[in-house]
């Protein structure tokens, strides 16, 4: 396993535990991409054809050769101006104003380790984990160079790709396009699975065919957005969960990007993920550089789980960092749906004494506690406490609240601010808009020009004198709109501002985390409209949507769980009627769902019954007993809640030896049949008992033929079972 490139047939080839990519220099000095797949051995350069193909052009040094064309051949860095006319990873303008790029070998480097990207996240690993290649390309007409960058993790079977493109003429150019991976299948039928949405809808799963139309995804809106998961999948025809060949790209990014699958005039295909081209238009200075953000690829040959496995163990491991990456995270009781803007020092104490009761670890101070603010249309950006609605210093507070036994949160919104601010009074200039026009609001605020040092600087400043001022150990990050009037007042280019804007981001954070290591950040954007990769860097876990219904949060963690870990994923019981859905379903159903993500509470218990104040103790007891395997287990699938009944779930250890297994009913008819959940990944040949009532199965009859559910009358059943290995094989 490792990086290995023969100086032979010019072939680098990159071998993980079970699969194998490779990619050629050609006699011209093209990077032409050749095989990514199952672990195979040789050079499969006999993978590419040449033909004389009626208007695909050749580049001039190959003369009369009418058999060579980019138009044609698969690539590593397909680029706009060398004849290929399908889409391309970059783009870019030139010092005299033409359009066109043209790189071609230069050499290479291969070092031990990870490599990291200056001011943006990245899959990191050590050197006994990991290999990095570097490819140098060069445009000789202009003399900009590209390095293409790989990681590969062998034991996850991951494989990362980013760039560099360095300006080493005498002139600025602009890089109109920036994608940092693309993937050319030169035979295959494919199908496209994305992740689509809206707030409260987030991750739905699309598989559509990938035709002779380029399939695109993507957001405009700054941030990953909950419209589109920058995460997509080309998976085989027949690809189940269990069975067939499928590759994932996964962008580390939280900004607008842009995802794209198509099937070319030859029936070749091409994936690509990187940045959006909307909005964007970078100068680059003489001697400088750009760093594209990182893409994350895995391929399985077994099926959905395994692809999906691949990536959880990426970014539990190699991805999320800090005190919380290993560890469990505590049950906490957010104050939102308890009190929203209306409560004080006394009632946010009294909420924490009844969680205190009830075994909850943490209670979270909500929006509300800073500035003027007392409903969504004023204060926002004013970060400095409200003592007089607090009644009391946040300092004294957050003591009586640790007296108690519990941990003390808060949340921020440090990216948004409302005209009716006195930042905005006294800086208006700071926000993102455009000179001479009225800006577009959304939930009644603006956004900070984050691409600003200054205004970066201001607010850490602000945010860090209310952190000081007691224990506190976790922040809500939230941002509560998209970005748009994308205009900043320190530049000369606006087509910078979008992605500096998330250099700026990712600097804060960075710089949080530096000043408070121990803090557990919890990233939002009105729940899940900037969960990816790029965030999970900074914050272990991302509220999954601000929608805690339990029957649509049965569909939005199964898309979710697609290309990201449980554990990352925010999940709280709620009350009911639910105030987003107004749906009434069972407490233990809602605990069952929270208990696929980071578990905690969205209620007041005060309004609770005691039989259900016993059952949260339960609950978090339960919860407790199988944080290890939540956090740690391989996860399957075991239906898909948009075509079945019941939405099912499970982990696994990875020795196969326990089990939890979760099932959620979620349609009731008149005489029902039996729904029978299939168990996967056990140990083929043992014995399992399942804890509650004491019965011993075999486990491939658990995973042939499945354990019945019971058929009971009433809406939304949960139930949950715990199997343990009794037998060896």
């Amino acid at each position: 396993m490792g990086i290995i490139f023969s100086e032979k047939n010019k072939v680098f080839t990159l071998q993980t535990q079970n699969t194998t990519y490779q990619m050629k220099v050609d006699e011209y000095g093209f990077l032409l991409h050749l095989y990514y797949g199952r672990k195979s051995k040789g050079c499969m350069d006999y993978l590419l054809h040449y033909a004389d193909r009626g208007f695909s052009g050749n580049p001039y040094d190959v003369g009369l050769d009418r058999t060579y064309s980019m138009d044609v051949l698969p690539q590593e860095l397909p680029c706009q101006g060398t004849g290929d006319y399908r889409s391309t990873a970059v783009a870019i303008k030139n010092t005299d104003g033409s359009y066109g790029c043209d790189f071609r070998y230069q050499g290479y480097q291969i070092t031990k380790g990870k490599y990291g990207i200056p001011g943006l996240p990245a899959v990191y690993a050590g050197e006994d984990e990991a290999e990095s290649l570097e490819i140098y390309m060069e445009d000789k007409a202009t003399k900009v160079q590209v390095t293409l960058v790989y990681g590969i993790l062998p034991k996850l079977d991951i494989i990362t790709r980013s760039a560099r493109i360095q300006n080493s003429g005498a002139g600025k150019i602009y890089l109109e396009k920036a994608q940092a991976a693309c993937l050319d299948l030169v035979g295959g039928e494919y199908d496209l699975i994305c992740f689509y949405g809206r707030h409260t809808s987030e991750r739905n799963v699309q598989r559509t065919p990938v035709g002779h139309n380029a399939q695109v995804i993507g957001s405009r809106r700054g941030t990953s957005s909950h419209q589109y998961n920058p995460m997509m999948i080309l998976a085989g025809r027949e690809t189940t969960e269990d069975a067939g060949s499928c590759y994932a790209m996964s962008f580390v990014y939280s900004g607008s990007f842009k995802g794209q699958a198509e099937k070319d005039q030859y029936n070749q295909t091409r994936m690509l993920l990187g940045l959006s081209d909307e909005l964007f238009s970078y100068p680059l200075e003489a001697g400088e550089v750009f760093h594209v953000p990182e893409v994350v690829l895995t391929y399985s040959g077994m099926g959905l789980a395994r692809l999906s496995q691949n990536l959880h163990a990426c970014f539990r491991t190699h991805l999320c960092r800090g005190k919380y990456r290993d560890k469990a995270r505590p049950v906490l009781l957010n104050s939102w749906e308890a009190s929203y803007f209306d409560f004080n020092g006394e009632s946010i104490y009294q909420l924490a004494k009844q969680a205190a009761e009830l075994g909850v670890e943490m209670l979270v101070m909500d929006d509300g506690w800073f500035g003027k603010r007392n409903d969504d249309y004023r204060a926002l950006g004013d970060w400095y406490v409200n003592e007089e609605k607090l009644g009391e210093p946040l300092g004294e507070l957050i003591r009586k609240i640790n007296g108690l036994g519990l941990k003390f949160g808060i949340w921020f919104e440090p990216e948004g601010v409302n005209e009716d601010s006195d930042l905005y009074r006294e800086h208006p200039d700071w926000a993102l808009t455009i000179p001479g026009r009225d800006p577009v609001r959304a939930r009644n605020q603006l956004l900070l020009d984050f691409s600003r040092k200054d205004v970066v600087d201001y607010v850490f400043e602000q945010m860090c004198k209310v952190l000081d001022q007691g224990n506190i150990e976790y922040v809500k990050w939230d941002l509560n709109r998209s970005l748009s009037d994308c205009f900043s007042r320190n530049s000369k280019d606006q087509g910078r501002v979008q992605h500096d804007y998330m250099i700026g981001l990712y600097d804060f954070l960075e710089r949080l985390l530096e000043r408070y290591p121990n803090l557990l950040l919890e990233g939002c954007s009105g729940g899940g409209g900037r969960f990816d990769a790029g965030m999970l860097y900074y914050s272990p876990q991302i509220w999954c949507s601000d929608n805690s219904d339990a029957i649509d949060r049965v569909s939005i963690q199964y898309g979710t769980s697609f290309g990201y870990p449980a554990i990352t994923m925010g999940a709280h019981v709620s009350a009911v009627p639910n105030h987003q859905t107004g749906r009434v379903t069972p407490f233990h159903t809602r605990g069952v769902v929270a208990m696929a993500g980071c578990f905690g509470y969205e209620l007041d218990p005060k309004k609770l019954s005691e039989e259900e104040k016993k059952e949260i103790r339960e609950q978090i007891e339960e919860y407790k007993r199988y944080t290890g395997l939540i956090q740690n287990g391989l996860y399957y699938r075991l239906s898909n809640p948009a075509a079945d009944e019941v939405g099912a779930w499970e982990f696994v250890s990875e020795d196969g030896r326990e089990a939890l297994v979760s099932a959620v009913m979620l349609e009731v008819h008149g005489n029902m049949p039996v729904s029978y959940i299939r168990l996967k990944g056990l140990v083929s040949g043992s014995v399992y008992r399942e804890e509650k009532s004491g019965k011993l199965y075999g486990a491939d009859a658990l995973m042939e033929a499945g354990v019945p559910l019971p058929v009971e009358m009433g809406e939304y059943r949960a139930y949950q079972m715990y199997f343990t290995q009794v037998a060896e094989p």
